[in-house]
């Protein structure tokens, strides 16, 4: 099932906190919601975009948070939490839902509600503003973070395919060539720079070398198209040419897309042809910073618990 949001964890986080009476610890409440709300290991192994942060224990946090901030529940210890009387109070009548509208009749939420970074953003013109709208969404910010991040990037990537289908297609190769440099590919710039081109084969556009020490070379493809797809023909001509130069390695990329008869093919035959398309290529570019430049930087901190350890 799907992970439920923030909010639709918070009242039976705060009755199974008034279970356990004396205090329980976020390790636990984890364990134990995620059985009562069904949740499959694939569910509990979902990541946030970025990777860093299971997405249930994000939830799952600043469910504990939200409700620490609305005198619900109180720390006992690193870790450990415990439902206050007001909690208790809460639930001898208790709510159908818990959610940040009904957590706005408690003065010290409504204080933290309005620290700076906790409200809702807005601004004219500005159409992500509602993905820091909690009560909009359900996502928590940290998700709501990474949902604008994702859109930006998504943004990026299309802007950036647009423009590589304008340029020239030399100019398309030696952007294919930047790129496998900045993934370790071909040693330098300038040895790359002599490989690219240098074949005029049928079907390959350049030779780079696998590694820094040349032990091994990939063939290259650089396709420029527009809207046509590249298909089963482009890539059989592209293992020909493998195959008249004794090689098993190549790299076909286009800005366009593969067929699915293209990728089949590919998965059959016995060279190794990995193939990029147009939304791969623009994803790759922005990794490894090709044809973009970084704008402005957010750091996401938390508190260092070492650094508060009196003990060390």
């Amino acid at each position: 099932m799907a992970i439920p949001d923030f909010q639709s964890i918070m009242l039976p986080l705060l009755r199974l906190a008034a279970r356990h009476g004396t205090e329980i610890s976020t390790n636990n409440v984890i364990e134990t919601l995620a059985q009562e709300l069904g949740l499959s290991q694939d569910d509990l192994q979902e990541k946030l975009p970025s990777g860093t942060q299971l997405t249930f224990v994000n939830r799952v946090s600043w469910a504990v948070t939200h409700l620490k901030k609305a005198g619900l529940l109180e720390p006992t210890r690193r870790g450990f939490y415990r439902i206050t009387l007001r909690g208790q109070e809460l639930l001898a009548k208790p709510p159908d839902k818990i959610d940040v509208k009904f957590l706005e009749q408690y003065p010290e939420f409504l204080a933290f509600k309005g620290l700076k970074g906790t409200r809702s953003v807005r601004s004219n013109a500005d159409a992500t503003s509602d993905n820091l709208n909690l009560e909009a969404t359900n996502a928590t910010p940290l998700e709501s973070l990474e949902a604008a991040y994702e859109n930006l990037r998504d943004e990026l990537a299309e802007e950036l395919l647009a423009k590589l289908k304008t340029v020239t297609p030399s100019y398309f190769e030696r952007i294919v060539v930047e790129l496998l440099v900045k993934m370790g590919y071909g040693g330098s710039r300038s040895d790359a720079g002599r490989a690219i081109g240098r074949s005029g084969d049928g079907g390959i556009d350049g030779i780079i070398k696998e590694d820094k020490l040349g032990l091994d070379v990939v063939y290259i493809q650089a396709k420029r198209w527009d809207s046509n797809a590249v298909g089963r023909p482009d890539v059989m001509q592209f293992a020909g040419a493998l195959q008249l130069q004794h090689a098993n390695k190549g790299i076909f990329i286009t800005t366009s897309r593969f067929t699915e008869e293209a990728r089949t093919y590919v998965a059959q035959i016995g060279s190794k042809i990995v193939l990029i398309d147009g939304a791969q290529l623009a994803d790759l570019m922005i990794d490894h910073d090709v044809g973009v430049s970084i704008v402005s930087l957010y750091p996401v901190k938390r508190i260092d618990s070492d650094f508060f350890n009196e003990a060390i």
